[in-house]
């Protein structure tokens, strides 16, 4: 049915384009980003995920605050095609058929990479087994246990159904995070064990060669941990049994990262800082790094590509070109940031109602409202931000969505909303609904700065900031994640000097420490950056300039996927 595919790549989410909603944030996109690349280079791969009926979720915020959160309305027809190919799984004893829909994401050179989106919402599925690809993180444990078995037991089963076997060249299965880890299952049970499943003291287990895995979560909370219980019941008691026989299945339960782990022969965290976390997480385990990046053609605004254009030939086909934006003229990337800027304008107007200035400094500040990431740190001190905004005015834009089930999330919107009050005549703050991929891009090329301020070391990467180097905005960033290799202060943005550190210090500790952290974040604005650019624009270009120069060139997911390939498969 396919040509050639010797990497399968599987992901909980995988994102596309904005009116696809099947991801939530940075791991959709990331795979997106980095399915795309692998079409741009030529690399003969496979994509596999959910479909989600109802994707993630439809954001709205009230007057106070509050996130509201609805389905999704969206017809896979006009995006996907529907493949006759059907697969059963066994979840609780029974048997759940697994249809699918097809993607043709097509690279610059016009290769294709298929993407497959599996479906349960099918006529010989009845009640809760029907729902499985409704919601993308959904549900309590069983049903995401139940969903991550139509993944990764589901997609190994589907990839053979339309012919992407190890008879026809299939070699590889990345799982990209543990969603997928039961991949590793489907895999034991074709390779060794038939019909049956075996737990023989002969069983050879070895998938190393087979399989590669990537942890984006740098914190033991976010891996995926299932009752041993749950897993007995929803799983089966054979696998279960052959999970607790071969030590995978622990006391805890199931741990999805461990699974992945037990069975990948390339382990790989998403930056150099992560990769060091992961092995204090998992020690005796081998973790390298692979820096994450971001697909340069998808998040370019259409200023910059034109000045890319002009002065950069085939910086498409080769992001390293991107290295000699160095010598782009900076009243021609001046020019260019202004129209970018002036299309966020345009969207916050549509979107909000409210009216931005195209001549006030404007920070971006737009990601999952997670409490670790403090979207409100910017007002910790009212009058310190006042008082700088008279000197040199400031206008902030914030996005992004909580997880329904995160009161903390939906807790730092609130903030961020009464905050917008109480800054009303002071400073300008607004808040856009449904942060997603359009609006990121359009965020990420028209604000003037890129905030981040997370408590170390608990971002993995974050790659919106590379998104917003890569059309020549620089970071404002703690010391964490890619900004750990990419920050060279005040040459490519500046670091907010942090000693909190969310691994190890209590909650008192990190209270004392965060208003610290946000006198740093004043100084910096007040007496580093916003001079410079009220008063030296021109300086301040040339970090813009450098941003693109020395960051964007390297934090993409071309070089990333070249890396991936040389390493892992």
């Amino acid at each position: 049915m396919l040509d050639y595919i010797a990497n399968a790549y599987f992901s909980m989410e995988i994102a596309l384009q904005s009116n696809i909603p099947t991801y939530s944030g940075g791991l959709g996109v990331l795979a997106g980003d980095t399915l795309k690349s692998m079409a741009d280079q030529e690399i003969p791969t496979i994509g596999v995920s959910l479909i989600y009926h109802k994707g993630y979720f439809k954001q709205t915020i009230d007057s106070t605050g509050k996130q509201k959160e609805a389905p999704v309305k969206w017809d896979p027809k006009k995006f996907f095609t529907q493949i006759p190919n059907k697969v059963t799984v066994t979840i609780e004893g029974v048997e759940v058929t697994v249809g699918a829909w097809m993607y043709l994401l097509q690279g610059v050179t016009g290769h294709v990479v298929p993407v497959v989106f599996l479906d349960t919402n099918l006529p010989e599925n009845k009640g809760f087994y029907k729902t499985l690809t409704d919601s993308l993180y959904g549900g309590d444990s069983r049903y995401r246990l139940a969903q991550e078995i139509v993944l990764g037991i589901g997609g190994v089963k589907m990839l053979e159904s339309i012919g992407c076997t190890k008879a026809t060249g299939l070699s590889t299965y990345h799982m990209n995070e543990g969603h997928a880890a039961l991949l590793t299952l489907a895999l034991l049970q074709r390779a060794h064990w038939g019909s049956s499943i075996s737990i023989s003291e002969d069983d050879h287990i070895d998938l190393e060669d087979a399989c590669v895995f990537t942890t984006h979560t740098p914190v033991p909370a976010g891996h995926d941990v299932f009752p041993k219980a749950l897993v007995t019941k929803v799983l089966g008691k054979e696998f279960s049994s052959f999970l607790e026989k071969h030590g995978i299945m622990e006391k805890s339960g199931l741990n999805m990262t461990k699974l992945a782990i037990h069975f990948s022969g390339f382990i790989n965290g998403v930056a150099k800082r992560h990769a060091e976390v992961s092995r204090k997480m998992f020690p005796n385990v081998d973790i390298c790094a692979i820096t994450n990046g971001v697909h340069v053609p998808t998040w370019t605004c259409p200023s910059i590509a034109k000045l890319f254009d002009k002065y950069i030939p085939d910086w498409k086909l080769d992001n390293n070109y991107l290295r000699y934006a160095c010598e782009l003229p900076l009243k021609e990337l001046k020019k260019a940031h202004e129209a970018a800027k002036a299309e966020l304008i345009k969207v916050v107007k549509a979107k909000t109602g409210k009216v931005l200035s195209p001549n006030v400094f404007t920070i971006g500040f737009a990601r999952r409202a997670a409490t670790y990431k403090r979207a409100d740190l910017l007002f910790e001190d009212y009058s310190k931000l006042i008082k700088t905004a008279a000197t040199f005015p400031i206008q902030i834009v914030y996005a992004g969505k909580a997880h329904p089930a995160d009161e903390g999330g939906k807790a730092l919107i609130k903030n961020v909303i009464g905050a917008s009050k109480k800054l009303a005549n002071k400073v300008k703050v607004v808040y856009i609904e449904n942060y997603d991929m359009d609006l990121g891009r359009i965020l990420t090329s028209g604000v003037d700065i890129w905030l981040n301020n997370p408590i170390k070391p608990l971002e993995a990467s974050g790659t919106s900031g590379m998104k917003a180097a890569l059309n020549g905005v620089p970071n404002l960033s703690t010391l964490d994640g890619w900004w750990v290799e990419g920050c060279v202060e005040g040459v490519t943005g500046w670091e907010i000097e942090d000693r909190e550190d969310g691994m190890s210090s209590t909650k008192q500790d990190l209270k004392k420490e965060r208003s610290k952290t946000a006198e740093v974040l004043y100084s910096k604005l007040e007496n580093t950056i916003l001079p410079l650019y009220y008063k030296q624009n021109d300086s301040y270009c040339k970090i813009m300039r450098n941003s693109i120069s020395l960051n964007a060139s390297y934090f993409n997911t071309q070089r990333m996927v070249g890396q991936y390939s040389y390493l892992a498969y």
